[in-house]
């Protein structure tokens, strides 16, 4: 916020000007303001130890938005950020020095400081309870309340941003940052570190005292807040009280922004709501055309309609200015505010709807402009390789706030000369994974529409700041992508189980890192022997099946992983008869692992097949083991066509009898369901004597068995419960047609009934 205080006769001092952080007319006037005092050095709100910076930030190369952030060297990361947008008032008077050769620092608290103190508020933050509204944002609201417009944006933009002159500015921002210095001081916690800040910066002025700068030659460009606690405040602080203050060790970078990320007001106080719109102001007032901003905005919002099939004539936008201009002049204002502008397309261009309106308020207000860094400024060893990386594999278009899809062929391109070009989209498929393993939010896979298309991946490619914050945190793990990957798989598997590894394992293989893969696969064999669950062996042989069978496309060596499945499936084919023993909840487990080893077993013939036929035999014929899983392995045995129908119907005769209680009948052939449907449909003896079964229950026994036959059911599609009424029809000797509109056809008020009173049944411990 505002304002330089400084009248004839005063005491000679540094020159103050207060701005608002992202105010186009701040970075307008300031550059006046320094053209004016002309100063020898150029002291600028911002942590101290970013002075570094400075140089890298106003290269005339760097496209803003940026920030500079500053992070821990240790977890938790904790970081500090500062963005500016080229109508920040601090970046304009960054180029403002560089343009004539004034030294230009920063003079606020070093962000390890900031840090040191976010993290005792943290703490204390944690040991109380949520508080009611600050002092600060009070003020804010109630000034919005009274403002006329109803909020303390448009208030501002009406009284500073469209201020026709600097003193304008300068003194409206200085009496906004004074008053609202009078309002809220003395009631928050953060008043304490506000004198904190400014007896720092009162420090850093003295010293440029003592290194030979004359007081009337230091420019001050901050918050318009901390004006009068520069101008009029106590003694600087001592180098004592310096190093009382906590501090964490840090380090430093800069990176692009967004205007999407300053829109948000995330991660940083001084953000605004509609950036694009911002550049808007700044432009209008480089151009010295006050009234560009509104035209602008309107022939914006006009463009984006007409690009996306909403037309909009020229007669309306020359009416939505002529009715934004009319309803600036009801609040007494030269210029429309952005709430004026966007009333009047509402009304002209969105025929009174908003909706009508509202993608293109959003791209004109917003917008999806990006920041850039050219080669070799400031960057962290991890971000440099990911933006080598970006451009060698030719992804440097997906670095955009809007999500596009990339589709990835892995196989090799005969078609081409080189061979990086005829592996891109492996070599693309290895850094996305990469990235993915770091948790860098940049790319996400999707669903491929290919079924069992093993080559063909498909990812979402969306670039935010978070991004880029998550590639600064990972440079802890390793200087490059690859190393850091390498690191957290390394992590990943310590400590972890069979499934935890061959999770690794798989990632690993998507990697394309050898090594990785190597040193999950060692750890999984010295783990293996120890493993003593169905479930996770089933789960770790499920993903190391996967990277066996499709892992030749990324030309890896996975023949170390043979003896391992082929152990674990041994194990597997010991045990599981003896889990089998087991209540309902952990046969659905046990089922579902049952079905992934049958997978893996037809997958890989290196496995011991008939020691896997041995076990399923063994459970589809005992009676003491859980029905459900006893049906299933009878249905596998079906489809690997080791039971005749004779040996199922004998089966099915034995199961589903009067001496058997209902419960465990219908679950045996639940289980039994859970595959191969058209094989069970086609054989009629089945049906048969599922049939003569449900004849013999008496209400209470058939309520019982109806449980589960229902849930068997439940999966069959309405094709096959068709065939199924057809095979009944046959059997029952009726019309097929009538059994099927029947059994499918809407319940009646009766069956809806007797079905309601299953609620009410008591099933015992079913």
């Amino acid at each position: 916020m505002g304002g330089r205080v400084k009248d004839k006769g005063e005491k000679k001092g540094p020159h103050v000007f207060g701005i608002r952080h992202l105010s186009p007319a701040g970075a307008y006037y300031v550059r006046r303001f320094l053209d004016e005092v002309s100063p020898e050095l150029l002291l600028i709100e911002g942590p101290s130890d970013f002075t570094e910076l400075i140089q890298d930030l106003g290269d005339p190369k760097v496209k803003p938005p940026v920030a500079v952030m500053a992070y821990t060297e240790e977890l938790p990361i904790r970081t500090i950020l500062y963005p500016f947008a080229v109508y920040s008032p601090e970046y304009q008077a960054i180029c403002w020095a560089r343009e004539h050769g004034c030294e230009c620092r920063f003079c606020d608290l070093p962000s390890q400081v900031f840090l040191g103190i976010e993290e005792q508020k943290r703490a204390r933050k944690c040991q109380k309870p949520m508080e009611e509204e600050s002092p600060t944002a009070h003020v804010y609201r109630r000034l919005g309340e009274c403002s006329g417009d109803g909020d303390q944006e448009t208030f501002w933009e009406r009284t500073l941003e469209h201020a026709l002159d600097e003193k304008g500015y300068e003194r409206g921002a200085a009496e906004f940052g004074r008053s609202l210095r009078e309002l809220s001081m003395g009631y928050e916690e953060d008043d304490a570190e506000n004198l904190v800040r400014e007896a720092y910066m009162r420090r850093v002025i003295a010293q440029a005292g003592k290194e030979g700068f004359s007081p009337d030659k230091i420019a001050v460009v901050t918050g318009a807040f901390h004006v009068e606690g520069l101008l009029l405040g106590g003694k600087p602080m001592t180098e004592k009280e310096l190093k009382k203050l906590p501090s964490l060790e840090v380090n430093k970078t800069l990176m692009p922004y967004s205007y999407f990320r300053l829109s948000e007001r995330a991660g940083y106080g001084a953000g605004n709501r509609a950036p694009a719109y911002y550049e808007l102001l700044w432009d209008g007032l480089c151009r010295e055309m006050p009234d560009y901003t509104g035209r602008r905005y309107l022939a914006a919002l006009a463009a984006y309609q007409r690009e996306h099939g909403n037309m909009v004539s020229s007669a309306e936008i020359i009416e939505a200015v002529r009715l934004a201009g009319s309803l600036a002049e009801l609040h007494g204002a030269h210029l429309p505010a952005l709430r004026d502008l966007r009333d009047a397309a509402i009304t002209c261009m969105g025929h009174g709807s908003f909706s009508e309106i509202a993608l293109a308020v959003a791209d004109t207000e917003i917008g999806t402009k990006i920041g850039s860094l050219p080669e070799g400024v400031s960057q962290t060893s991890i971000q440099s390789d990911f933006y080598r990386q970006l451009k060698e594999l030719r992804l440097e278009k997906y670095k955009s706030v809007s999500s596009q899809e990339l589709s990835l062929d892995l196989r090799e391109k005969l078609t081409v000369k080189s061979e990086r070009a005829a592996f891109l989209d492996l070599e693309r498929s290895f850094f996305l994974h990469r990235l993915k393993v770091l948790g860098i939010s940049f790319a996400t896979p999707q669903a491929v529409r290919q079924e069992r298309a093993t080559w063909a991946e498909q990812w979402l490619l969306r670039w935010t700041p978070e991004a880029e914050m998550q590639i600064v945190e990972a440079v802890l793990k390793g200087d490059t992508v690859e190393q850091a990957a390498s690191f957290e798989l390394r992590e990943r598997t310590t400590n972890a189980g069979i499934s935890g590894i061959a999770e690794v394992i798989e990632e690993a293989c998507n990697c394309g890192m050898p090594t990785s893969m190597e040193y999950a696969t060692n750890a999984l064999q010295s783990t293996a022997v120890s493993a003593v669950s169905v479930t996770e062996i089933a789960e770790t042989a499920g993903r190391l099946s996967v990277v066996l069978r499709y892992g030749d496309i990324r030309r890896l060596d996975r023949e170390p992983l043979v003896p391992i499945l082929s152990q674990l499936f041994l194990r597997a084919c010991l045990i599981l008869v003896g889990e089998c023993v087991c209540d309902d909840s952990a046969a659905k487990l046990l089922a579902q692992s049952m079905t992934t080893l049958h997978q893996v077993s037809i997958n890989h013939d290196f496995l011991d097949g008939e020691r896997w036929l041995k076990a399923l035999t063994e459970i589809a014929t005992r009676d003491d083991l859980n029905t459900r899983l006893s049906g299933l392995a009878a249905a596998i045995l079906l489809e690997m066509g080791q039971i005749d129908s004779q040996d199922l119907g004998r089966e099915v005769e034995r199961r589903l009898s009067k001496g058997i209680p209902a419960e465990l009948g219908a679950g045996w052939f639940e289980g039994l369901s859970m595959k191969n449907h058209y094989a069970l449909i086609g054989r009629l003896t089945l049906w048969e004597k599922l049939s003569e079964y449900l004849d013999t229950l008496d209400n209470e026994e058939f309520k019982r068995a109806l449980v589960f036959l229902r849930r068997a059911f439940a999966d069959f599609t309405s094709e096959e419960k068709n065939q199924i009424a057809e095979n009944m029809g046959e059997i029952w000797q009726v019309n097929p047609a009538q059994v099927s509109e029947v059994l499918n056809g809407p319940v009646s008020d009766e069956e809806l009934s007797m079905l309601s009173g299953l609620d009410d049944f008591d099933f015992g411990d079913i």
